[in-house]
């Protein structure tokens, strides 16, 4: 039951081994006409590399997290560590954070000030939210789980006692990612205990075949679900295999090469965005990384993929909790309503013209704004 405070405090002798084996990196060779085709092109990844070397300051990152109250806390034999930023106003909202894979607690850093303390950034204070971000177990600063067996179910359970021991019986929750699927996972074991969940993916909402299509009274929003689903299957979706089959095996690489980690998470970030730019800065690229990296999360975050209870494509249990959906057509998979609303209590569903799979980072003010409107209809 006891909660401790935390601060991020990297020993020196491990960021000069990052440095180190930066330094060292033996790099592969790439076809000269490869571009992202194949993956993480190799100047691409090689100047990154240089620059978390020589230029980016980790003690920066460390500062700017711990301008944040952070506590660890031991739930069901795993320790889960969080962010708890209580607003100023009496009357604000508890909403659990939750962030996804590759993600972390970075995700949300510049979102939560404007989410405590909307009279401070020009916002109506009546939409304040009292906020938890916790890291996942087996992620970032919760560090590796002792057994494989956390997937979302029993994350959200750990979740649901962590609001518990601070004191919100009723509270919302939002996410993205393994985020979203946690935040519904609260929903449908703690029907009770939700006031809401705002999330920005439904897997289950997706277009997936052309008799799902066919149902549908808006053909063209279905055929871009469709569309772009089918492009990720295609092309997208190697590193969920492998995750959720070997993490064993590809631990090995990722927990001892930097340069490897930089590449397996960096490449998701552009992909799961579907964009020809670097929309996200990238001292918030490496800040997430390097939490990978010294917290050695790599093998640890990999085997949520291998927890999911039912196995890939289950049919998802009935929601009633009422749900918003933020879509930002950029992101990996493009939820419809009618789909979402056989399975789910739809109340608020909002349609971005731009932003992908990181919202907090892409396009904050749009996420934040979102957040804000659907805590607010909620409230009596």
């Amino acid at each position: 039951m006891t909660i401790t405070p935390f601060r991020v405090d990297i020993p020196q002798a491990d960021l000069d081994d990052l440095r180190a084996r930066l330094a060292n990196t033996r790099w592969p060779d790439q076809p000269a006409d490869a571009g992202w085709r194949l993956g993480a092109p190799v100047d691409y990844v090689r100047e990154l590399a240089e620059y978390w070397r020589t230029g980016f300051d980790w003690r920066a990152q460390e500062e700017r997290i711990n301008g944040f109250p952070q506590f660890t806390t031991t739930i069901d034999g795993t320790k889960v560590h969080f962010l708890h930023v209580v607003s100023p106003e009496p009357s604000a909202t508890p909403v659990l954070l939750t962030h996804g894979w590759p993600g972390s607690i970075v995700e949300f850093l510049d979102i939560i000030g404007p989410l405590t303390d909307p009279r401070a950034y020009g916002g109506d204070p009546a939409s304040a939210l009292t906020v938890v971000v916790p890291s996942i177990p087996g992620y970032g600063f919760s560090g590796p789980t002792p057994t494989p067996d956390w997937g979302p179910d029993r994350i959200a359970r750990a979740f649901a006692t962590l609001m518990t021991r601070l004191g919100y019986e009723r509270f919302g929750a939002h996410g993205g990612d393994w985020g979203a699927t946690i935040s519904r996972e609260l929903a449908v074991q703690f029907p009770s205990r939700l006031l809401g969940i705002h999330v920005t993916m439904l897997a289950s909402a997706v277009v997936r075949t052309p008799s799902d299509l066919a149902e549908l009274p808006d053909q063209e929003a279905g055929r871009r679900s469709l569309e772009k689903g089918q492009a990720f299957s295609a092309s997208g979706t190697g590193y969920a295999i492998i995750q959720a089959t070997k993490p064993q095996t590809l631990a090995y690489g990722l927990h001892d090469s930097p340069a490897g980690q930089l590449a397996w998470i960096a490449e998701k970030f552009r992909s799961f965005s579907n964009t020809a730019t670097d929309l996200i800065d990238r001292d918030d690229l490496l800040a997430d990384v390097s939490i990978y990296w010294f917290t050695e999360t790599a093998n640890s975050s990999a085997r949520l993929y291998a927890a999911l209870s039912g196995g890939w494509g289950a049919p998802p249990a009935p929601n009633t909790v009422p749900t918003g959906v933020a879509v930002f057509p950029d992101d990996i998979g493009l939820p419809i309503r009618a789909l979402a609303e056989r399975t789910d209590k739809i109340v608020h569903w909002t349609e971005f013209p731009r932003g992908g799979h990181f919202p907090a980072l892409e396009e904050p003010d749009a996420l934040i704004g979102d957040i804000r409107k659907f805590f607010t209809e909620l409230r009596p």
